[in-house]
Parts: C-alpha cells; structure tokens; sequence
C-alpha cells in the first residue's frame, strides 16, 4: 500500500491511497467461492453452483463490497501510518477500477483536529461564589412554597394586588367583539400580569357586584395582530373579591410537603438538604461559566467544519425531541435552520477541544471516586437512591456521561486554582431566580 497526505488548508487534508489491483480481485475470488457453498439456485443442488454462475449473479455486488471494505480497513492503515487525528467524517472518493487494471485508486477529504495552545489562565480575574444554607434561606424557601399554595377567601372589600377577581366582560372595538373579547366567570390574580396592565389597573378598587365600562389601548407589538395598537371598550362586571390566604407552617403543611408524620422538624431538615443540593448545584454552573468563558477569551481555536456540522446536527435533533415532549407534531423535515444553531455549536466545539486539552496536559481525568461520589449525590434526590446508582452502573454511556462531567469539574477547580480566586458571597434570592 502507498499513500500520499496532502495539506489543503490549514485543518483539510487529502489523503491518496494506491494499492494492488490483484488483492482486490483475490479477494473478491474468495468470496464467491465461499458463497457457492451456501447459495442456493434454481436447478443446482445447494453447494453445486458453478463458480461462473455464482459470479455472473453475485460478482458486482460482492466486487462492491470489497472495494469498501478494503477502503475502510486500508484507510484506518494510512491514517496510522501518518499519525493522524481526524475530526468528524472523511468524503470518500474513489476511481473506478478498470478490467485488467493493475492498481487500485482512492483518496479521501478530511480535517484534522487543530493543535490547541490554551491561553494563559493565571492572568485570569476570576471568583469563587459562595453561600451557606442557614435560616434566612429555609424561611425564604419555605415562604416561596406557600405562595405557591395559596388558597382564596371571599372578601366584601375592594379588590387590591394580590386579589383573585371573578369576573364577567364583554369587550368590542368599534362595536364588534373579537376573538377572546367575553368570557363568564373568568378568574385574575391582580399583579400577576396575565393580562393587560390597564385593564388589571381598571379592576383594581372594585368590589363584588360592581359594574364599570372603561377603555384599553393594545400594545402596538400585541401577539394578537388583528386587535394590536387598537383600543377596546370594555364592560366588566366583579362576581367576586377573593383575598389571598397562605398556609400556616405546621404539621398540615408538613404532609403536604411529603412528610408523612407531619414533624415540622423534619420538613425544615429535608428542604434545608434540597437546598443545599440546588445551591452547590448552581454554584458550580457559575463558576464553570465564568471558567469557560475566560478559556474562550484566552484560547484562539480553529473549529473543525466537520465537528461543527455534526454538533448542529445533534442540536436539531435535541430540539425536534423537545418539541415532540411539549405536543408539538415533529417530522424530520421539519425546518430547523442549521443557522441558528451554529454559533452556540461553535462554541461548545471549540470548549470541547480546549477541555480535552487541558484534561490531556494536567491529568486531570475523572478519578472512580469521583465518578461514584457525583453519580451517589445525584442519586441523593430520588425515593430509591441505591436503584439509581445500579441504573448509572449498568450502562458505559451513562457513566461516560458522569466521568465527562467529573473531567469538567476537575479542569473548573484547576482554573480556579491557577487564576488565584477570591471568594464571593451572593444573593440568594439572584442565585435561585426567585422574585
């Protein structure tokens, strides 16, 4: 076999590849000779089929087969003979083979995967978010569950924010109704902002049993085209005041919290764990983001086409899955532009290669204690924790998953290290997104 590398650009490279034309046509001889001893034809006993008679129906598609099995097993050869690392898929080209031919022909297009020269992190401003559960943050916690269990009471007040109003109400725009203009014994939570802020506002000091008709401008970039930038005229009538109502902490609570004896104590105890998870969860994202974000300030990397096209594939595909597990109808023509993706694939492309980098120059590959230790503390969060752990166990891919994320936070701790952090405490309520 002889084979020729070619340098296209700065990561395309051709590969040619000549090799004699006599092992493929041994080859092929092989085959046929073994399937004359298994085929069967019409008016030959099985194993009697002419070597002849098997090539003439057989010959073109075991001819066919051959020649890509001979590339694919020739081309792995080459690529370790040059001591290449290729990215993504190589496009195969390949000559047409003569009769009588004495050589065999093909080359193949493929990237390379670039040579990463990672920037120098210690030059980096980075932080080490912290926060510490205590308290503050089980009460905060505690009260943002019983907004969440809110329940109502009739009041003989006016409505205020905070309020849920029953209400009847016709609207009309130049005296004709338009599509969700009436409803009967419609229910809003004043403040809540579902719907327009004028019309809440107009509610807002009214009681049960009042009538009032007032008008309401639609915002010109309203999602209803055919009302957006008109005004309406509204009549509402108030059915009800409902003052809002949240339960008291205790054992009742308790139980529906999912503690079946109802000790307060225990609830406490169990969200202060939740807790703890969720925010060392979100403490390590922080970090991890600001860590990766300043390896892409730090590092120039040139993305192979072919890994990014293959990342934007796998894109589409975890949206076309998300879309189907909301109800959306999904088929695979669906237009998912690939555009729309690229940047985002870019990026996580170019963070890929810039952690397998890192991880290769630092050993800093996952260690099974760590392995065990993340997939036990995600275990943590499910009735059945030892189940979860067999479940991770059982499958390489789902362990890869968590040796991958082990590397990861292994490559965050050394940046961190390196850029000489300094810790910072934050928000609890920023940090969890409450409002």
């Amino acid at each position: 076999m002889q084979s020729n590398l070619e340098r296209l650009s700065e990561l395309e490279r051709r590969l040619s590849v000549t090799l004699p034309a006599a092992d493929i046509a041994s080859e092929v001889e092989n085959r046929l000779k073994r399937l004359t001893r298994t085929v069967r034809m019409q008016g030959f006993r099985p194993g009697k089929v002419p070597l002849k008679v098997v090539a003439r129906q057989y010959g073109p598609q075991v001819r066919q087969e051959v020649v890509g099995d001979t590339v694919q097993k020739s081309f792995g050869e080459a690529v370790r003979q040059q001591n290449l690392r290729i990215a993504g898929y190589p496009r195969f080209e390949v000559a047409p083979l003569a009769e009588g031919a004495a050589e065999f022909q093909y080359s193949a297009v493929f990237e390379v995967f670039p040579e990463i020269a990672v920037g120098d992190m210690a030059q980096a401003t980075l932080t080490r978010p912290q926060l510490q559960v205590g308290d503050a943050e089980i009460d905060r916690t505690l009260e943002i569950m019983r907004k969440q269990r809110v329940h109502f009471h009739a009041a003989d007040r006016v409505a205020q924010d905070g309020d849920r109003v029953t209400l009847d109400f016709r609207g009309t725009i130049d005296g004709a109704e338009f599509p969700g203009s009436t409803a009967q014994g419609q229910g809003i939570v004043l403040g809540e902002g579902r719907f327009l802020k004028d019309f809440e506002t107009q509610v807002a000091g009214m009681k049960a049993g009042d009538s009032k008709t007032f008008d309401v401008r639609f915002p010109d970039d309203y999602q209803g085209k055919e009302v957006a930038g008109k005004t309406a005229q509204f009549e509402v009538t108030v059915k009800e005041v409902g003052a809002p109502h949240l339960p008291d902490v205790d054992a009742e609570f308790a139980k529906a919290l999912g503690v079946a004896d109802g000790d307060v104590g225990r609830m406490r105890a169990e969200v202060k764990a939740n807790l703890e998870r969720e925010v060392k969860a979100r403490l390590k994202g922080r970090a991890k983001d600001q860590v990766m974000q300043a390896f892409l300030d730090r590092t120039k990397v040139d993305a192979p086409k072919g890994l990014v096209q293959m990342e934007i594939e796998r894109m589409q595909a975890a949206a076309r899955q998300d879309l189907a597990q909301r109800g959306v109808r999904v088929t695979e023509d669906m237009p998912l532009p690939a555009d729309i993706f690229e940047q985002q694939a870019v990026r996580r492309v170019n963070l890929g290669l810039i952690l397998a980098e890192v991880v290769k120059t630092h050993a800093l590959q996952a260690r099974p204690e760590q392995v065990r230790a993340l997939v036990e503390e995600q275990a943590q969060s499910y009735e059945r924790p030892e189940e979860v752990v067999k479940w991770y166990y059982s499958s390489p891919e789902r362990l890869r998953e968590m040796e991958s994320i082990a590397a990861e936070e292994n490559v965050v701790e050394w940046a961190l290290d390196v850029a000489k952090a300094q810790d910072q405490q934050v928000n609890f309520d920023e940090l969890m997104g409450n409002k």
